[in-house]
């Protein structure tokens, strides 16, 4: 009998696992984990879903006919309910979770397990910190150990030793219910026989404390996960904040230097170049906007090449080869400007007579493909073999890319001193369907 009874215990235990982690599956539970303050909807809500996931066990129970006990825990259920949801969630996922055992007979199940449920209520507001509940541990001996350590803090070790107490309380109240007005109106997996070995005792107690706390463990690493995945979101958009403002300072300067000589020689000219630059800031000044069609890319490489064009004059020239299936396709906003400025600025303000950049883009199956090229100065072969670690620009895009998409994508740089730099992109595919009126056709000419 004694090791039956230990079988059941474990079988409970593992139930009440199982069910944990399936429940955090759910990306709703998931939210609701990560709130510590929540509507009463949102709490009936969670009532509900306790009543589904352990209400079922409860009436699996009695259709069988207590052929299958351990899949009973609407008692730890409750005291979760009203831990993690406070006193509504605990009182409605008790009254909720007892419907089967009322109707079976069990009428002492109702009020037991609603205010089971109220005091798991009363243990969370009675927390020191939102963030107590998920420390609690059922090891009551290393609980003691902390509240007898002088440099530990004695109300957080006090709460936890109050929480363990109040659940063993509440299997003590099932067995006192049992006892005194019989076993038949409440469920408990011993039914309370004269001679009971005293460890069946003590194991149903523990028991009772690892169907709360495991769950608990189970819920507060899907969260301590959420939060990581949290954290690693909002660092990935610092870190691309920071390399997408990288845009050089000195162009800036050097286009309201322009548009001050423009504005005593060629008033209208300064004026298109003023509205060329209002669009570039508006760029930038934007926030949030990780990807953009490639067509809005392209008319802010038109916008920027026509004010370096003022700048240059005739020893600049822009030629554009882009298909125009590609212009709804998503690119990552501000990847081109980098890679243009590296050429007008290492690779054909170096030249005498100036040269052209070439802006390209195709598909490649199912892949977006972006070329940026140039015939100027070139890279010679030992800085070219460190380019994607050190140079400013380069470096800036490849590792936007790598936050992006992983290993999911290729950039390549070809280079021959004297002849010039081709750097290649190509892309997982991300579609949007875009409207605009900008249109795009094969060939070159100035933007």
């Amino acid at each position: 009998m004694l090791e039956q009874h230990l079988v059941v215990m474990l079988v409970k235990l593992a139930v009440a696992a199982s069910l944990a982690s399936i429940m955090a599956r759910f990306s709703g539970f998931k939210r609701m984990l990560m709130r510590e303050e929540r509507t009463l909807e949102q709490r009936i809500k969670l009532a509900l879903g306790f009543m589904v996931m352990f209400g079922s066990g409860v009436a699996i129970r009695v259709v069988t006919r207590n052929s299958y006990q351990a899949v009973d825990l609407g008692l730890e259920a409750s005291m979760l309910a009203g831990i993690v949801g406070g006193y509504v969630a605990g009182l409605a996922s008790g009254v909720l979770i007892s419907i089967p055992a009322m109707v079976n007979g069990e009428f002492l199940s109702m009020p037991l397990f609603a205010a089971v449920g109220v005091l798991g209520g009363l243990m969370r507001d009675c927390a020191p910190g939102t963030e107590e509940i998920w420390r609690f541990s059922p090891f009551f001996d290393l609980s003691l150990y902390r509240f007898f350590h002088k440099d530990h803090d004695h109300r957080r070790t006090a709460f936890h030793l109050f929480l363990l107490l109040s659940i063993v309380f509440a299997e003590f109240l099932r067995w006192s219910l049992g006892l005194i007005f019989g076993w038949r109106f409440i469920f408990a997996l011993h039914p309370g026989m004269p001679g009971a070995h005293p460890l069946m005792i003590v194991g149903i107690y523990v028991t009772t404390l690892f169907g709360v706390s495991l769950p608990l463990k189970i819920w507060n690493n899907t969260r301590n996960e959420t939060k990581l995945e949290t954290q690693a979101r909002l660092l990935n958009e610092a870190r691309l904040q920071a390399l997408t403002s990288q845009i050089n300072p000195h162009f800036l300067f050097n286009t309201l230097n322009s548009v001050s000589s423009l504005i005593r020689t060629n008033p209208e000219r300064a004026r298109a170049v003023v509205y060329r630059l209002s669009h570039i800031l508006r760029k930038l000044l934007r926030k949030g906007e990780s990807f953009t069609p490639l067509r809005e890319e392209l008319s802010f490489i038109d916008d920027y090449l026509a004010i370096e064009m003022v700048r240059f004059g005739d020893k600049l020239r822009f030629e554009k080869d882009v298909d125009p299936e590609t212009l709804d396709r998503l690119a990552p906003s501000m990847i081109l400007q980098p890679l243009i400025e590296n050429s007008i600025k290492h690779g054909l303000s170096a030249k005498v007579e100036g040269g052209t950049v070439r802006v390209g883009s195709r598909l490649r199956d199912g892949r977006l493909c972006l070329v940026v090229s140039d015939d100027g100065v070139g890279i010679s072969e030992a800085r070219l073999a460190t380019l994607l670690e050190q140079g400013i620009g380069v470096s800036n895009v490849n590792e936007r890319l790598k936050v992006f998409f992983g290993a999911d994508y290729r950039m390549t740089i070809d280079s021959k001193p004297g002849e010039g730099t081709r750097t290649e992109i190509e892309l997982p595919p991300l579609v949007r369907p875009v409207r605009t009126d900008v249109n795009y056709s094969e060939g070159k000419g100035e933007p």
